[in-house]
């Protein structure tokens, strides 16, 4: 049952037809309102025509897999829950499920209690940016703090704030992993739109031809398979923020009619004659030069002018080394909360490596890392062999080699300067995050300055 008592409309996604049906007539004696589906496009073509609370899919089927309709469904029906089955189960399929949005995990073969308490947890989960939600404004309760320190993470922070006292378009560049998303929802967040709508749309996930429907809506009637009419993401945003995730990958001819939309604030849903409006604040991301997609004619050149009123770009983990161990602490201590686990740390020598590799997927794949590292380790710290076999591999091309500035020709006392200036440098002069760094008090870090004579360091910059 939904919150209101109305039955919730649940859709089953199976391949096996014993199993699809079994738990139809399970969850009907249930009382909940259900579909059935026998693959990925079936279910894909119900979730585009009607609303459902819920979807339970089998992981393995045929084109579409559990996985593929999982992401899927995030784009097509944010509000949807979705919980997925497996006879397959291992740790690395639980995490990857629910790093991709799944609300809950169910290993085959379960019995109908087990089946019945995971429905009834996940529809008692707060509703989020549920499309179907006609009456009312649904804040973004998402908040998750941006972890970091130096002059990088300080500069973004400002930016955030500038960003959110305005109503100027925003265009977030970084490479894949930096944290995009994140800041879009800080920006909302801090900004007067707050009370309504963060509604998110995946550009890369939706092909060519959804597009249109998926940012305007339609009408009923409107093609083959809109029995009803559904709104899309500039009338869900309406007074709130849209977040278009990924704008470079756009095709051409949508890119020309968003262009209208920002300018005239005016759409028409598909197959309709009237003209709508929408106060909608927009925020774009992207991980791709778009100079470069201007000049290959891939991307419009005023379209990026209208998107990039106000940019902010974000650093690759690898150009703020010093945050690793405050993101590990970080997302070691959130995901040992989520997972129910007692408190952990990372030990010297896994630190060891997290601060020697270059992590090509940034700060999502620090945290993906953290979060598999939370789960199979038995006991209260986290061990280099708990690290994937990626961060173990000292041959691995992403591992960066022994800096230049240490050399075999240097004595002890110079090596050590070195590196004092060089920590202070990447810091901003910082001497308490450098003494962090390195592993030392703040007090030993002025002895040790006072020693070698750079006398600089203790009159300038932040202590």
């Amino acid at each position: 049952m939904t919150t209101s008592g109305t039955p919730a409309r649940i859709l089953v996604v199976d391949d096996e037809p014993l199993m699809r049906d079994y738990l139809g007539e399970l969850l009907t004696r249930k009382r909940y309102r259900v579909k059935l589906a026998a693959d990925g496009e079936e279910a894909l073509a119900l979730l585009r025509s009607e609303p459902f609370a819920l979807v339970l899919t089998d992981w393995r089927m045929g084109e579409i897999d559990g996985i593929g309709l999982l992401r899927a469904a995030s784009e097509i029906s944010p509000g949807t829950r979705v919980v997925i089955m497996t006879a397959y189960a291992t740790v690395e399929n639980a995490v990857e499920a629910m790093k991709l949005g799944a609300c809950d995990y169910l290993t085959k073969p379960f019995c109908g209690d087990q089946l019945e308490r995971v429905i009834e947890r996940t529809l008692a989960l707060e509703r989020k940016d549920d499309p179907f939600e006609s009456e009312g404004a649904i804040p973004c309760r998402e908040e998750r703090p941006l972890v970091g320190e130096g002059p990088q993470m300080e500069e973004v922070r400002s930016l955030i704030r500038l960003a959110a006292s305005t109503e100027a378009t925003v265009l977030i560049t970084g490479e894949t992993g930096t944290g995009k998303e994140l800041v879009a929802r800080a920006i909302h967040e801090q900004s007067s739109r707050r009370p309504h709508r963060f509604v998110r749309l995946n550009c890369a996930a939706l092909p060519e031809s959804l597009f249109e429907s998926e940012l305007f809506g339609h009408e009923r009637g409107a093609f083959t398979g809109a029995i009803r009419l559904r709104k899309g993401r500039f009338e869900l945003a309406h007074r709130g923020t849209l977040l278009m995730d990924e704008i470079s990958e756009m095709a051409p001819a949508v890119q020309a009619k968003l262009l209208r939309v920002l300018q005239e604030k005016e759409f028409e849903r598909v197959g309709g004659s009237s003209t709508l409006r929408s106060d909608a604040r927009v925020i774009a991301t992207t991980n791709k030069d778009l100079a470069r997609e201007i000049r290959e004619e891939r991307f419009r050149s005023d379209l990026y002018y209208r998107l990039s009123v106000f940019p902010i770009s974000l650093p690759p983990l690898r150009a703020r080394r010093h945050d690793i161990p405050l993101l590990a602490r970080h997302f070691l201590r959130l995901h040992s909360r989520l997972n129910g686990l007692g408190p952990k740390e990372v030990s010297p020598e896994a630190m060891e490596l997290m601060t020697g590799y270059r992590w090509p997927g940034n700060v999502r794949q620090l945290e993906n890392c953290l979060e598999r590292a939370a789960i199979v380790s038995p006991g209260g710290a986290v061990e280099p062999q708990h690290l994937p076999d990626l961060l173990e591999d000292h041959t691995c091309p992403e591992r960066e080699e022994r800096p230049r500035w240490l050399s075999s020709g240097l004595t002890l006392r110079e090596m050590e300067t070195r590196l004092l200036i060089r920590t202070l440098d990447e810091v901003g002069g910082n001497r308490t995050l450098a003494a962090s760094r390195l592993g030392i008090s703040a007090r030993t870090l002025r002895n040790k300055l006072h020693q070698i004579g750079q006398m600089d360091y203790l009159k300038s910059g932040p202590k």
